[in-house]
Formats: C-alpha cells, sequence, structure tokens
C-alpha cells in the first residue's frame, strides 16, 4: 500500500493474544483527552466533521452533487442551513468539473471540501486527482499548491447497488506521489481522521465505507480534535502472524482473529490431552 493510505494492523499469536484499546489511546495522545462525547453512527460523525471544519475556517467550502439537501446519505445535513449557499452548494453532475473547480479553489488558498456522490464515478475526475492535484506542488518546484483539497467519497459493497455503485477503488490512488488516501473503520476515526484531512497541506482523497455509514456506532467526543494520517493502529497484539487492512474489512479481520484462536485453544486443549 502507498503511504499515503492510513493503515490498521492487527497481529494473530497462538499463546498470546491480546487486545489493546488503540481507539481513546490515539485520541487522548494526538489531542490532549477524549472529552465529553455521545453516540454517534459513522455519517453522523462525518457531519459533525463538517460543520466544525466550517465554523473553524472561513475558507473552507463545501460542494457536489445534492449537498444542499444533505446528500443521499445526508453527510451534509443541514451545513447550507447553517453556513449558506455560498459556503455549501450544489454542482453539476460532472465529476471532472467537481474536482477541477476544486484544485483551483485550493490553490487559491481555500479548504475545498468535494464530494463525489459514489466512488464509482470518480473515473471521469481521474486525471484531474493524479494528472494535476497530485502533481500541482512537484511541477511548479513547490511555488504552487492545492493541499487545502479532499475528495470525499463513499465506497464498497452494501449488499445490493449493482457494479456501478458497489466499487472499491481506492487501490488506484494509492500508487499515486503527492496524493494521501484515507479509509476510517469507526465514527470516531472518521470525524478525527476527517478533519486531520481537510487541515492537511496535501490533496487527500477520503473514501467513506458506505456499509458502516449506519451500521457502526460509537461514542464520539463532541470538541473538535485530529488523528494522525499514515500511522498504523495495532488493534490486536501478537507474535507470529500480520494482518493488514482498512476499512470495514477491520471487523472481518478481527473476527477471523477470534476464530482462530478459539482453534488455536482447542489445539491446546488436544495438545495437553494425547501429549
Amino acid at each position: 500500500m502507498a503511504s499515503g493510505l492510513r493503515r490498521f494492523v492487527g497481529s494473530l499469536s497462538r499463546r498470546n493474544l491480546s487486545t489493546a484499546c488503540a481507539n481513546k489511546q490515539l485520541i487522548q495522545q494526538h489531542d490532549g483527552g477524549v472529552g465529553s462525547g455521545k453516540s454517534l453512527n459513522l455519517y453522523s460523525a462525518i457531519n459533525q466533521a463538517l460543520h466544525i471544519a466550517l465554523e473553524t475556517d472561513p475558507r473552507a467550502y463545501v460542494f457536489g452533487e445534492d449537498v444542499g439537501f444533505g446528500g443521499v446519505f445526508r453527510c451534509t445535513t443541514g451545513l447550507a442551513d447553517r453556513f449558506g449557499k455560498s459556503r455549501v452548494f450544489n454542482t453539476p453532475l460532472c465529476e471532472q468539473g467537481i474536482v477541477g473547480f476544486a484544485i483551483g479553489l485550493a490553490a487559491m488558498g481555500n479548504r475545498a471540501i468535494a464530494e463525489i456522490q459514489f466512488a464509482d464515478y470518480i473515473f471521469p475526475a481521474f486525471d484531474q486527482i493524479v494528472n494535476e492535484a497530485a502533481k500541482f506542488r512537484y511541477r511548479s518546484g513547490n511555488q504552487f499548491n492545492c493541499g487545502g483539497l479532499t475528495v470525499r467519497a463513499p465506497y464498497g459493497a452494501v449488499g445490493h447497488g449493482g457494479h456501478y455503485h458497489s466499487q472499491s477503488p481506492e487501490a488506484f490512488f494509492c500508487h499515486v506521489p503527492g496524493l494521501k488516501v484515507v479509509i476510517p473503520r469507526s465514527p470516531r476515526q472518521a470525524k478525527g481522521l476527517l478533519l486531520s484531512c481537510i487541515r492537511d497541506p496535501n490533496p487527500v482523497v477520503f473514501f467513506e465505507p458506505k456499509w458502516l455509514y449506519r451500521l457502526s456506532v460509537e461514542e464520539v467526543p463532541e470538541d473538535d480534535y485530529m488523528l494522525p494520517l499514515s500511522e498504523a493502529e495495532v488493534i490486536r497484539e501478537g507474535s507470529d502472524i500480520t494482518l493488514v487492512g482498512w476499512g470495514a474489512q477491520l471487523s472481518i479481520m478481527e473476527q477471523a482473529c477470534l476464530d482462530a484462536e478459539k482453534v488455536c485453544d482447542s489445539f491446546s486443549l488436544l495438545e495437553n490431552v494425547f501429549f
């Protein structure tokens, strides 16, 4: 995986398997405390992050197809009412135009938060992201950049939606120098990582696992906090096997660790009985 992708690492050991409370440790380490929080699902955590981003930076703008009424997944609900249609606005159905406009807006020193309604339709903007946004700083000899650019897109399968609403295109972007790719695995991480992306001095593609929009729920601090990008999180510590994943797959991998632990315990019991 490219260094820009936030990686989540899990390890499995036959005889030494433990769980790390990594989320809480990360937040305490990087924002000085967890603070008061409430139970939120993932899309609500993203909505909260966008509210904070717009409130704390008058240069921040949110735009994309249907974001004005909240978007198809409701991630931008209430933004236009609170911050006005000059900062939160709908765009034409043209992904290349959305990202091209976002690059120009970011190059002028603004925080451009562009939404691609489904990640499956990010490909018309592929040239803008890969050949323009990612190379802006390099080709100008560091005289210009579009570091205030964040492209949000829901990705992945949800059990329905067909081939144009179920794709996971992150691998295409992970190999692009000058571009960061970030994928959260929980509401708490979604908020902290999205705020980090918006404030990062580099263009970022932020993929949101839509399978977790309403399924994943946890306590999320209400205050403003950020989580570090490009830093691994160890979920389960061990010594024999390393499992690497991101996004919604982390829960599946963790269940695989639990299943393997049961198998290992069964073998250990057999060893004690027969040997």
